[in-house]
């Protein structure tokens, strides 16, 4: 998810406010996980909406041609309104190891780039981001995937989610894989709109979640690892 910048703007406020924002998102995000269906389809939608219109914020203050707005207004639409929609159809299991990746890859970054430092991978764009930063965020997600697939092991019994998995070297291996791979895309996808708001000259997407920026600012790494991991499941179906 979005880095430190060094352009105008700013997500202000405490660290207690950006904790309980976090904890206010994360309870509303898990009572619609919680209730499924009807509920967690809106809550979705509602989300990618937000995060689509701070996106077109951001095409329309990164450029002054009319026809680039367009095509970056439509690319945004396909890039939002694909994830929404695999979210939509994913189920609960991928769902959740999705969301996981994203915020595992985060943290894991964060706290390796932190403790180790070194080269930065593109400081042009986001100068906090580094390459210890990106192997920290690829191990935590790997980790990550591997903890969700061996819980989720159908010897374990966890009928709620119903996914019929069966650990073997082959799976467990690909999982963890699957996890680091995942990692840099969600970094590219960090990287994606952090190019962006360095073009139309700001900090967040926008103010909307105290302490957090903008509802685009928390989901660009996670849109690309829905559609990348929607591709892969798809391919990999029956």
């Amino acid at each position: 998810m979005a880095g430190a910048e060094t352009v105008s703007g700013g997500r202000g406020g405490s660290l207690q406010t950006r904790v309980i924002s976090a904890a206010v998102m994360l309870a509303v995000a898990a009572a619609a996980l919680a209730i499924g269906g009807v509920a967690l389809d809106a809550f979705i939608g509602l989300v990618a909406l937000v995060a689509y219109a701070e996106l077109s914020g951001l095409v329309f203050k990164a450029s002054g041609s009319w026809p680039l707005r367009l095509v970056g207004l439509l690319a945004g639409a396909a890039y939002v309104g694909a994830a929404a929609a695999i979210l939509m159809g994913a189920g609960k299991f991928l769902l959740i190891m999705v969301i996981g990746i994203a915020v595992f890859t985060d943290t894991g970054a964060f706290f390796a780039g932190r403790a180790i430092g070194g080269p930065k991978i593109a400081p042009s764009i986001s100068p906090s981001k580094t390459w210890a930063g990106l192997a920290g965020g690829m191990v935590a997600s790997a980790l990550w995937v591997f903890a969700w697939v061996f819980l989720m092991d159908a010897r374990f019994g966890w009928p709620r989610f119903d996914v019929g998995l069966n650990l073997s070297v082959q799976n467990t291996t690909g999982g963890i894989a699957l996890g680091a791979l995942l990692a840099v895309v969600a970094q590219a996808g960090d990287f994606l709109e952090s190019w962006l708001k360095r073009r139309a000259g700001v900090k967040d997407s926008s103010q909307l979640l105290p302490g957090h920026g903008g509802v685009f600012d928390r989901l660009d790494g996670l849109i690309p690892v829905v559609l990348v991991a929607g591709a892969i499941a798809a391919w990999m179906a029956p």
